[in-house]
């Protein structure tokens, strides 16, 4: 792990250095706050630090203070060294963002065992940081097919029609159902449903740019937000519609060929007043058509 020695002490900062290396540290070691506090704005910063309080430009306390108001989910964890011991000094180095705070002189067991605490506090942390992250994607995706749930996908719709609102470029709204989906599911069982919902997503994922959305909209229907000239729309639905149907799906050494309809409109302000419920009953009608006139096909509307 890297950490951050902070010490204008030449002798200090080359003892630290040299005994943390020796606990299996990354020394990065710095002669004051400013230096410092450039090596906490680069990429990548330490999140152990050591600092000592007395130093030139930027001391220990105000360097607390700084990296404090930089805003993160992950933040450092700061040992103040000083030889100030007073109960006042020890409130006011923890009060300006220190976590933790060792009066010089302090052996080195002392050193080590504080650093071991922050060690375990960073590691919570980052777990707790894991588990906020995990329960936003559970909240936000479909659970089989990773794809955006059906809230999540109807609010990126909805953030989408304000953003095209204010630019020039259309958006285009695609309701897309895999065909005779419910032959698949009654011939094969469910668990083969599930796989071809899961292959289907993956191939979405595929085809699409970095910047369109996709999400399961319910059952066997996946809603598709793109933002593109009215020249490429087309071609950016035919790529989706290909890249399903150009190779088998396989199930259990059963090959099963799946292909999908879709139903597109184009939403353009400031002539287009349709609000999201009036956008998808018209992309809708058109998979309804697509459907009817043989599937495997893109109706625009």
């Amino acid at each position: 792990m890297k950490l951050l020695i902070a010490e204008d002490d030449l002798t200090s900062r080359t003892i630290l250095t040299a005994v943390v290396h020796k606990w299996g540290y990354e020394p990065i070691a710095v002669e004051d706050g400013a230096a410092a506090l450039q090596v906490m704005q680069a990429d990548d910063p330490p999140r152990l630090l050591l600092i000592d309080w007395e130093m030139p430009v930027i001391n220990g306390l105000a360097l607390c203070k700084h990296i404090r108001e930089q805003e993160s989910s992950d933040p450092p964890y700061i040992i103040l060294l000083t030889s100030r011991s007073s109960t006042d000094d020890i409130v006011a180095g923890l009060e300006g963002g220190a976590s933790d705070y060792i009066c010089k002189p302090f052996q080195n067991a002392e050193l080590n065992a504080r650093l071991q605490v922050g060690n375990r506090m960073l590691d919570l942390q980052q777990e707790l940081n894991n588990a906020k992250e995990a329960m936003a994607f559970q909240a936000n995706h479909d659970a089989l097919t990773g794809l955006f749930n059906r809230r999540a996908i109807m609010e990126a719709m909805e953030r989408e029609l304000e953003r095209t609102k204010r630019n020039t470029q259309p958006l285009y709204i695609g309701m897309c159902d895999i065909d005779h989906f419910k032959t698949v599911n009654d011939t094969y069982g469910h668990l083969a449903g599930d796989a071809i919902l899961q292959e289907v997503a993956r191939r979405f994922n595929a085809a699409l740019r970095p910047y369109d959305l996709v999400g399961r909209y319910g059952g066997e229907e996946f809603l598709i937000l793109l933002n593109s000239d009215e020249s490429h729309v087309q071609e950016l639905f035919e790529r989706i519609r290909k890249t399903i149907e150009a190779e088998a799906f396989v199930y259990e050494q059963e090959s099963l060929q799946v292909t999908i309809s879709c139903g597109v409109t184009q939403f353009s302000p400031p002539k287009d007043k349709r609000n999201a419920t009036e956008l998808l009953a018209t992309a809708d009608t058109a998979l309804y058509e697509a459907k009817k006139s043989g599937r495997n096909k893109t109706i625009f509307n």
